[in-house]
């Protein structure tokens, strides 16, 4: 078999199996949120309401239901008809809906936050694998190996306390201030609809209320791309078709620009799609810490509020977003590296 019939052939069992990972997602919560404390009517009329109304209420959102009915008639609307419910707490307002509203904020965290991380991840890990043994290598092993490990939360609350209360040079929460008109919508991404739209000042004022939560979230994630690059590029500058490029006389700096960089990098690529559900996960962290109006926040809210609807139909498009990624990632692998076969 050829190496683009065995990628399409590949491909196509991925996106036979991607319904199927959906599923396990959508399993795997559905029965947590049933197992967890909490009723979500208890969430909506408060636990001394009359039992009438609650049992007027359970009927009304079908909890009354057996658990595998519920189950079915879910799996039913989902796969069949790709409705996601309505929310049980925000006035039944379509999931859907829901995620359209609050997923173009996430969006945007999350480009610029991945963004800082290969900028920060690649330069403090090629400035490490290029000086080995000194300093520099030491300061970029430490560096790889804090930010893998320092807990977000507790990262964005003390860089809020530095540059927001003590310095006074960031604004605290929130993505754009209240007593300005947001942007006005095209794609919902403040960034480039301020760009599009033509406004300097919007454009500014989006920017300077992102810096924060997307360093924050960039320079954490940056330590995995840091780590991988370090050790590749150390393997490749000691490769024979890079000692052969020096015995040409080749600039050292050509060499590990040109040549040693550019196959160091191959497995960012792949680490990318792994990266990414992990973009997710801090996301959540990040939007509550400094409260970003993001879908992840807007999830949060939600598993509080035990409202069952949103919650699973919000990670079920987490789980697609990330299945689609880890098959994009790897057909780009596949055409960068020709090594890869599948």
């Amino acid at each position: 078999m050829s190496r683009s019939k065995a990628l399409t052939y590949y491909v196509t069992v991925r996106l036979l199996l991607a319904p199927l990972q959906i599923l396990t997602i959508v399993t795997m919560v559905f029965v947590l949120l049933r197992v967890a404390a909490g009723d979500p009517v208890d969430a909506i009329l408060g636990v001394r309401a009359p039992e009438s109304a609650k049992e007027t209420l359970r009927k009304q959102l079908g909890l009354d239901l057996p658990l595998w009915l519920q189950y079915l008639n879910y799996l039913g609307s989902l796969f069949l008809k790709f409705d996601m419910g309505k929310s049980i707490t925000s006035r039944g307002k379509a999931v859907w809906e829901i995620i359209g509203e609050y997923f173009p904020a996430t969006a945007e965290l999350a480009i610029f936050s991945i963004i800082v991380a290969l900028v920060v991840g690649i330069t403090v890990g090629t400035l490490s694998a290029s000086r080995p043994g000194t300093p520099l290598d030491l300061g970029g092993r430490l560096f790889g190996i804090i930010t893998y490990a320092l807990p977000m939360f507790w990262a964005g609350m003390l860089l809020q306390l530095i540059f927001s209360v003590g310095l006074d040079l960031l604004p605290l929460g929130t993505r754009f201030p209240a007593t300005l008109d947001a942007p006005t919508k095209i794609t919902g991404l403040y960034t480039l609809d301020s760009l599009l739209g033509g406004k300097v000042v919007e454009l500014l004022t989006a920017v300077k209320y992102l810096i924060l939560p997307s360093c924050t979230l960039g320079v954490l994630l940056s330590g995995i791309f840091e780590r991988i690059v370090r050790v590749n590029l150390k393997q490749t500058l000691q490769s024979d078709y890079v000692e052969a490029a020096r015995a040409r006389g080749i600039p050292e700096n050509k060499i590990l620009v040109s040549h040693a960089l550019k196959n160091a990098l191959i497995p960012v690529i792949t680490v990318l799609g792994l990266t990414f559900a992990s973009l997710l996960g801090g996301a959540i962290l990040t939007e509550v810490t400094f409260s970003w109006p993001g879908l992840a926040n807007r999830l949060y809210e939600a598993i509080n509020e035990r409202d069952y609807p949103t919650v699973q139909g919000i990670m079920v498009f987490f789980g697609g977003i990330v299945v689609m990624a880890s098959i994009l990632i790897d057909i780009l692998n596949a055409y960068v590296d020709p090594r890869i076969r599948y």
